[in-house]
């Protein structure tokens, strides 16, 4: 599965209490996700059609932490249960909203604050997209977030070497392994 994401740091009175996703499924998935739920069939897709879906995948990923890591140096930071999720399908385009508050909010100064978003297992690529991918929400003036790419100046050769090995073995195409980007959080010391 492939997803690309955008996400919003939300910050309110000198605090950064949380993100905003967006999450923009693959055709493959969301034909196979969407199959046999336009109930009335009229080719859309409403929020009462779609419930069933939303709650498949709200609580599958509760098993996963949503997939999103907040940390404070190498201290992993705890989120609260997710709010204001909602599916939409448009433009043929399946795309899941959540939002996730930090159980405790962290003040915008703070150095060494990351999100990142990515599947440890490499089952489900994350990509954020590719314009505009990440957004501060209210962040005092000063503020800025940076998409850090660990493997920007490295090589695959390894991964490759990898995909290739498992294809061989299992007879597929090649399988690619690769990292995740990690959203570095900064603010201006007041």
């Amino acid at each position: 599965m492939w997803i690309t994401y955008e996400m919003t740091v939300d910050y309110y009175n000198g605090t950064v209490t949380g993100v905003d996703h967006v999450w923009s499924f693959d055709d493959s998935y969301a034909a196979m996700a969407l199959e046999g739920l336009d109930t009335n069939n009229d080719g859309k897709y409403d929020q009462h059609e779609l419930e069933p879906l939303l709650k498949v995948n709200m609580d599958g990923l509760k098993e996963f932490n949503y997939f999103t890591v907040a940390k404070l140096g190498e201290e992993q930071l705890a989120f609260s249960p997710p709010t204001q999720a909602h599916l939409e399908y448009t433009n043929g385009v399946l795309r899941l909203y959540f939002h996730l508050s930090l159980a405790k909010p962290v003040l915008a100064d703070a150095e060494g604050l990351t999100f990142a978003v990515f599947d440890p297992s490499y089952f489900i690529d994350f990509e954020p997209e590719k314009t505009d991918a990440i957004k501060l929400a209210s962040a005092p003036a000063g503020c800025a977030a940076t998409l850090l790419d660990p493997d920007a100046e490295k090589t695959d050769a390894q991964a490759r070497k990898l995909g290739a090995a498992m294809a061989q073995q299992f007879g597929a195409g090649v399988v690619g392994f690769g990292s995740y980007k990690t959203v570095a959080i900064t603010c201006k010391k007041s």
